[in-house]
């Protein structure tokens, strides 16, 4: 698809979200052939000509400043996140190679990372862009323990292609549409990634939930949150997530999960432990493929 496909899709998906009453527009109740505003009703917000929002829209972008796309921001109720998208899409992005495509951040980590993740007292992982652990502390791996089955653990592909995934995530379709939005949003960061692109071209020919979740052209960051996993051995786990971007490592991120103290998951977290204890577990010893 067209970078220009990328920008009419995600545009009309964003309008159509918008209602009068959240854009502070009178409704006449007539009948509307378009869900949320029409464009002349976004161009009007926004303090475009229609015909220039059309020009937009329909994903001729470039060149617009960044007070109009901010404008376009305000006007269609967009998250930081989606702001920060459409800032991506509008980028022009310099044509190379096959031979200079960039791809993701590196598929190890430094020792030093490695004895930092080992000494935490939570579960910890280290993932990329495209959803690969890379790394994990030993209570990491015995959470994710499904996920490393498999000898390019990818957190995209369990969750879409595995089977045992609707079970490990009580909110499964969550899951998949958040993973959907968190691939969407590093593409349009970084289009020309060939890593990014291919596990996106894998989902989509193999999972039929992936293409549904991937047409409703959202974008999801992820920062901090909840979840409740349905572990296989010690049950439901309800944690705390909280990301953090690695320094000197860009592109690769600190994922770790937390519950809150004195709860049946923190219990359970102690369980978790005991049952890692029992396995042969080596926390740097799976890596994606290079």
């Amino acid at each position: 698809m067209s970078k220009k496909d990328d920008i009419r899709k995600f545009l009309v998906s964003r309008r159509a979200n918008v209602t009068l009453a959240q854009a502070g527009l009178p409704d006449f109740g007539d009948e509307r052939r378009v869900p949320g505003l029409r464009r002349e009703e976004a161009a009007q917000l926004a303090g475009v000509s229609v015909d220039y929002y059309t020009r937009l829209e329909r994903g001729n972008i470039h060149g617009a400043s960044e007070s109009v796309l901010n404008a376009i921001a305000r006007a269609l109720h967009l998250t930081d996140v989606e702001r920060e998208h459409l800032l991506d899409l509008a980028r022009i992005t310099p044509p190379i190679t096959n031979a200079m495509e960039r791809t993701t951040a590196a598929v190890t980590v430094r020792p030093s990372v490695q004895r930092v993740l080992d000494n935490l007292a939570v579960p910890a992982i280290v993932y990329n862009a495209r959803q690969d652990l890379i790394a994990s502390n030993v209570l990491g791996r015995a959470l994710f323990s499904p996920h490393f089955d498999t000898d390019r653990p990818n957190m995209a592909r369990f969750i879409f292609l595995d089977s045992r995934a609707k079970d490990y995530y009580a909110d499964w379709p969550l899951a998949c549409s958040l993973t959907a939005a968190m691939l969407r949003y590093e593409v349009g960061r970084d289009p020309l990634n060939a890593e990014i692109t291919e596990i996106i071209g894998e989902l989509a020919t193999r999972s039929p939930q992936f293409r549904k979740d991937w047409a409703d052209q959202d974008v999801h960051e992820h920062r901090t949150g909840r979840k409740v996993y349905g572990h296989p051995e010690v049950g439901d786990l309800d944690l705390t997530y909280d990301v953090f971007e690695m320094p000197g490592e860009p592109g690769l991120f600190i994922g770790t999960y937390t519950a809150d103290e004195g709860s049946e998951s923190a219990d359970k977290i102690i369980l978790l432990a005991s049952w890692a204890a029992t396995q042969e577990f080596d926390a740097n010893r799976y890596q994606p493929d290079a």
